[in-house]
């Protein structure tokens, strides 16, 4: 049981630890208010020194120094991170249009190395001049029925066409010997077993067996060397109309490193051959640098046979008769010596040169550099006049 009294004074110890407190309160923050205005005056001290480094540096670096507040995100600078859709089309490898990514970004400045087919009309003709004259020789060759097509017409670098050659296969290298230079000839292994099937008696209807992982046999190399060899005699024969050059065939490889007739970089025109005999055949690719093709480029150009470049009969007759209308200078050379050049600069006004010439001496008419004529020189009227005696020949010039 409790008492009134023991209540009043748990009243007055209740009451005790709160006046306490709210005293110490009120010291704490008189005590808070005064380190704040310390702090402050303090800081202000501080703000003042780095405002002085600020100005230092400033001072030392110039302009460089405000650079990191762009770094750091400052104001107009962007900090958008790209999609994967915006970068895939930026480097031009945009899915959803694959037939254009070599025209876009970064694809487009990485593929500008590629070179492009330059248009040689008479090269097409000679092509396919060449597939008739080989559908011949091979079904005479290989006495079957068989097909020659040209498949397309292309232009690679010389190390992009190694990389791409499906092994195994036979690498023919021959050379035109007017041209001075070689060529490619590559012979597929369906091709190739094709052609020894039916040449040692393999039935009709059968496919060619492939037996991969071993090297050509000597009979199998010896067959397709000479297919190779009727092959270049055709070739040369499709040029022939053009230019007369004789394809003579070199050596047989089995191995890209060895066949390398050219430098990686250069470019070539590759042209690709289907030889079907009924239901065996395969594809051979005819290889011939740019390089080899030079010295026949121009009548390649030509959109036809004995197509001329520039000749205009009309254009022709219309320049000769300006030309004989053209004004021309005709110098007359009295005398000629031959000074040394102290003396040249020890001339003044009033020197004179002693010339040899007499007036019965003959002069040059010179128009240019070259000697004319040849004349007398004498007076009509008041002036001085040349009466031209004889015209002189080339012999003469090249004598003189």
């Amino acid at each position: 049981m409790t008492s009134l009294g023991d209540e009043v004074d748990d009243d007055v110890l209740a009451a005790e630890p709160e006046t306490s407190t709210a005293e110490g309160g009120a010291d704490d923050l008189e005590g808070q208010e005064g380190l704040e205005a310390s702090t402050a005056g303090d800081g202000g001290d501080d703000l003042e020194d780095q405002e002085g480094l600020a100005e230092e540096w400033e001072s030392m670096m110039g302009d460089g120094g405000r650079g990191s507040e762009d770094d750091t995100g400052g104001e107009g600078v962007s900090t958008r991170v790209l999609s994967q859709e915006e970068i895939d089309s930026l480097l031009g490898f945009d899915a959803d249009n694959s037939a254009d990514n070599q025209n876009s970004g970064i694809q487009a400045i990485l593929s500008s190395a590629n070179i492009s087919y330059e248009r040689l009309p008479m090269l097409e003709v000679v092509f396919d001049r060449l597939v008739r004259l080989m559908s011949a020789s091979l079904r005479n060759f290989t006495s079957d029925n068989v097909e020659v097509s040209l498949d397309n017409i292309a232009s690679m670098r010389f190390g992009d066409y190694l990389n791409s050659i499906p092994l195994p296969a036979m690498l023919n290298v021959f050379k035109a010997e007017e041209w001075d230079n070689h060529g490619l000839i590559t012979v597929d292994s369906s091709l190739i077993y094709s052609i020894v099937d039916v040449l040692l008696g393999g039935r009709r209807g059968s496919a060619a067996m492939r037996i991969e992982g071993r090297p050509y046999t000597t009979i199998e190399r010896s067959l397709i060397e000479r297919m190779i060899h009727l092959m270049l005699a055709d070739l040369s024969s499709a040029f022939e109309p053009l230019s007369q050059v004789n394809f003579r065939f070199d050596r047989l490889e089995t191995n890209p490193r060895f066949a390398t007739i050219s430098r990686p970089s250069n470019a070539t025109i590759v042209t690709r051959l289907r030889v079907d005999m009924e239901d065996r055949g395969g594809r051979l690719d005819l290889l011939i640098p740019y390089a080899t093709l030079e010295p026949v480029r121009e009548l390649l150009l030509q959109m036809f046979m004995g197509e001329k470049f520039g000749r205009d009969s009309i254009w022709e007759t219309h320049l000769a008769e300006e030309l004989w209308m053209t004004e021309v200078d005709l110098e007359a050379v009295v005398d000629t010596q031959i000074m040394r050049l102290s003396e040249v600069f020890n001339l003044k006004v009033g020197s004179r040169i002693m010339l040899s010439a007499t007036p019965d001496s003959d002069i040059y008419l010179n128009c240019g550099n070259i000697q004319m004529y040849t004349g007398r020189m004498g007076r009509k009227g008041d002036r001085i006049a040349i009466r031209i005696g004889d015209r002189v020949s080339k012999t003469t010039i090249n004598e003189i």
